[in-house]
Order: structure tokens, then C-alpha cells, then sequence
């Protein structure tokens, strides 16, 4: 069959067969086809999507395109579980998710990706610690996760490739917010991961994919459904990106605040909350308690206790990183040579944020890519953000721009001023987690 045939189908809103799917994906996997006509394929899916029956054969077919991990075969003393973010704007929860729960006797081999669109990518995140290799293949990922209980890399070229090349085609094509894609795309490398537990982090708000609640739901459902015909038990929480997680966004700044975090030296309320939630709906959905209040309080003690932290300063050294990181991650994480206090244009409080405004002048100051071949720099991004809320009274500014020089920094600040809204009264502030789905 000719593949242009397979683009004019789906743009014309047809159902592509296992076959035509099948042709897609071997092509990808291969390199024989052209990234113009994946790309069109991609575009189509996103204007006209995929019935259920074509996202699981989709997901299936990528799951298969590479090698497949068996955890049943390293003889671990606990579940193996896994968490995914939809990607949001300073979303760092990953660094400390892992280590949790892995402290509570599960493993968690989280395979992660780059940026994508306007958010920032848990790997281009890690790869700001020198030395840690995000990508180690199969063999050194199985060792760390079965001695250390988690391991946090990115995907290797023999794990779901077919959805490796797809990944890059999407970040670059404006298709990144199909909601089969994105299902496809996530549960293809979680399956061929060897995952049997996973939830979800389905983000929703100004700095998210998905703009609206019915959206996110329409995704957790689609991703809960596809994930239960394969096996892969799933829960969803949906969370709240209408402002920036935490009080950093960029790389290297995000991996301070994950080493602060875990250190209990500061724990950004909304973050600690979504942490907590997904840390618990982990230990749930993996077996380990069945009670959301034991699950919060097992997760909770792992952190304070110091455990989490030092499984994570574990991963960093077996991954190649420094073995005193997280004594000396203020020496070791890269540092812009321009920090540059943003305040606002007038007194009042933080009322909203367009997050997605954020993440595009982090892509601006070259902490993002524009094209699939772009080289970051991991130092650049926003810290000390306000939360929503806070009162402008010229004491406290709306953050902190790192940036490579002072023209980059005076940009990211106008783009930082222009994504705040001040208003005369506080506002009042939305929940960070939205609802808990555990079925399609």
C-alpha cells in the first residue's frame, strides 16, 4: 500500500486497519519513512483523532517496535510501579516521586522524556547533574532500579523507538496535544517498560496541554482505558497547571528545588501537595496499602526521615553522577551569570498567571527547543516565583530570571510581567488536585 494513501484516509476522517497502523509505526521504528509523511500522518490524527480500537493498536504496535522489559525476572521484593505527567510548566515532581516511593518498597524505573512544546523535560532536567547518564541502556537501568529501587532515564534507542522518532516529529509539528498520540506516546514506552501499575498526573490549566477539565478527563479516560486492554493497571489524578509548580521553572533550577525538597528544607505547598497525592495513589494502585490515609503517612515518613534522599543521591551516583550530590549540588548544578529580580508594574496581588506565556520564555532564554536539534542551555529559567496570591508591594518580586546575559534577561522579564495578571483584591485560589479517576 502506498503511505500517502494512509495520510489522505485519516485526513478524510477515516479508521485506519492494524495493517495501515502497523506500516506507520515499522516505519518509524526503521527510519524508511520520510518525517514529511509521518509528520502529515501526525497532523491528520490531530485534526481528526483515533477511535479507542486505534489508539490500543497504536500503542501496542509502538510497545513492540523495540525491546521489552520482564521485572518479573529480576526477582524484586516489591511492585513495580510508575507515574506520568502530561507535562506542565516547573513540573520537577518526578525527581521526588520516585525516590518516595521507592522508599516505601516499590520499584519505579520511570522512563522520561524531553521537553515538549512549552514544557520542560524530565530529562533534559536530570542531564543538568554532570555525569549523570539519561540514557544508560536496558542493562545498567534493570541494575539500578533492582539495587537502588528507582531509576529515572530517558528512552533508549531500542525501547519503543518507533514512538522515540514520533515524540521528536510532534514536539515540532504543532501536534503535541492529540489525545490519542499523547496515549500512545506515554502507555507504548510504560508497557515496553515492563510497568505493571502506573498513574497518571493528567495536568490541566493555562500551562497544560489540556486546556479544560473535560479535556483532561477525556484523556485519563483514554489513557485508563487503552492502558486496561493491555494490562496495565492505571489511576489518574487530574492536577492544577495554572501557574508554575512549585517556585522554579528551567532545568538546573528545578533540580535545586528537588534537592531542597527531599532535603525537608523546603517543601512549596501546591508541590508538596501533588507529590503526596500521586506518592499515595502509588502505593495504592501498586498494592502496597489500600488505605489513602496509611499511603499519605507512609509517604510523608519516607521524606522526612531522610530515605527519599538518599535513595535519589544514590540513582545520581550509580547513573554516573557525583556520589556527594546532594551534599554539594550548589557546586555542582550549572549557574546563568545573569540573575535579575522581575517585579511587577504596579502594587496589587498575583491573581492569575498564563503559565504557557512561562514555559515559551524559558524556550526564549534557551532553556527549550524550537527544533529537535537544539542544544540547551540548562542553567537558564525563573526562580524564587510567587505563588498565586501573594501581595506586589515591590518587596517581593514576581521572581528571579537566570539568564545568559542582560539583553536575554530584560526579554524573559517583559514575558514574565506580560503572564501575570495584578489585581486590587486577592484572589481566590483553586484547588491543585481536581479529581481522582480510576475508570474509562
Amino acid at each position: 500500500m502506498l503511505f500517502k494513501d494512509i495520510i489522505r484516509k485519516k485526513r478524510d476522517g477515516g479508521e485506519l486497519s492494524a495493517a495501515e497502523i502497523d506500516l506507520f509505526v515499522s516505519g518509524l521504528a526503521d527510519g524508511s519513512l520520510p518525517s514529511e509523511q509521518a509528520s502529515a500522518l501526525a497532523m491528520a490524527i490531530f485534526l481528526r483523532s483515533m477511535t479507542f480500537d486505534e489508539a490500543g493498536t497504536l500503542t501496542l504496535a509502538m510497545a513492540h517496535s523495540g525491546r521489552m522489559l520482564d521485572w518479573q525476572k529480576e526477582g524484586l521484593d516489591g511492585p513495580v510501579v510508575d507515574k506520568h505527567s502530561t507535562g506542565g510548566v516547573g513540573d520537577k515532581v518526578s525527581f521526588m516521586l520516585a525516590p518516595v516511593v521507592a522508599a516505601c518498597g516499590c520499584y519505579v524505573p520511570m522512563i522520561s522524556g524531553r521537553g515538549l512544546g512549552h514544557t520542560g523535560g524530565t530529562l533534559d532536567k536530570i542531564s543538568s547533574i554532570p555525569g549523570y547518564d539519561p540514557t544508560p541502556g536496558l542493562d545498567i537501568f534493570r541494575k539500578v532500579t533492582r539495587e537502588v529501587g528507582c531509576a529515572i532515564i530517558g528512552q533508549t534507542s531500542d525501547l519503543a523507538p518507533a514512538d522515540r522518532r514520533l515524540y521528536a516529529i510532534r514536539d515540532v509539528t504543532g501536534t503535541v496535544e492529540s489525545i490519542p498520540l499523547i496515549t500512545a506516546s506515554i502507555l507504548s514506552k510504560k508497557i515496553a517498560a515492563g510497568n505493571r501499575s502506573l498513574v497518571m498526573d493528567v495536568k490541566v490549566g493555562t500551562g497544560a496541554f489540556m486546556q479544560s477539565i473535560d479535556e483532561a478527563r477525556a484523556l485519563a479516560k483514554s489513557i485508563i482505558g487503552t492502558a486496561l486492554a493491555a494490562d496495565l493497571k492505571t489511576h489518574a489524578l487530574i492536577t492544577d497547571m495554572n501557574a508554575v509548580l512549585g517556585d522554579s521553572a528551567g532545568n538546573a533550577l528545578e533540580i535545586e528545588e528537588t534537592v531542597l525538597y527531599l532535603t525537608n528544607s523546603r517543601r512549596e505547598p501546591r508541590l508538596d501537595e501533588v507529590v503526596m497525592a500521586l506518592a499515595a495513589e502509588m502505593l495504592i494502585a501498586s498494592g502496597i496499602t489500600a488505605d489513602h490515609e496509611d499511603a499519605l503517612a507512609r509517604a510523608n515518613e519516607a521524606l522526612v526521615s531522610g530515605r527519599a534522599a538518599e535513595i535519589f543521591g544514590r540513582m545520581v551516583s550509580a547513573l554516573g553522577g557525583p556520589a556527594d550530590f546532594m551534599e554539594r549540588y550548589a557546586h555542582y548544578l550549572p549557574k546563568a551569570p545573569v540573575v535579575l529580580p522581575v517585579h511587577a508594574e504596579r502594587q496589587g496581588y498575583l491573581a492569575a498567571v498564563d503559565a504557557r506565556a512561562i514555559g515559551n520564555a524559558i524556550i526564549e532564554l534557551g532553556g527549550g527547543r524550537r527544533s529537535v536539534e537544539d542544544q540547551l542551555d540548562l542553567s537558564v529559567g525563573f526562580g524564587a516565583v510567587a505563588p498565586l496570591g501573594s501581595k506586589m508591594d515591590g518587596s517581593q518580586p514576581l521572581a528571579m530570571v537566570h539568564a545568559a546575559d542582560q539583553d536575554a534577561a530584560e526579554k524573559a522579564a517583559l514575558a514574565l510581567r506580560r503572564a501575570c495578571v495584578i489585581a486590587d483584591a486577592a484572589p481566590k485560589v483553586g484547588p491543585v488536585i481536581h479529581e481522582r479517576l480510576t475508570k474509562a
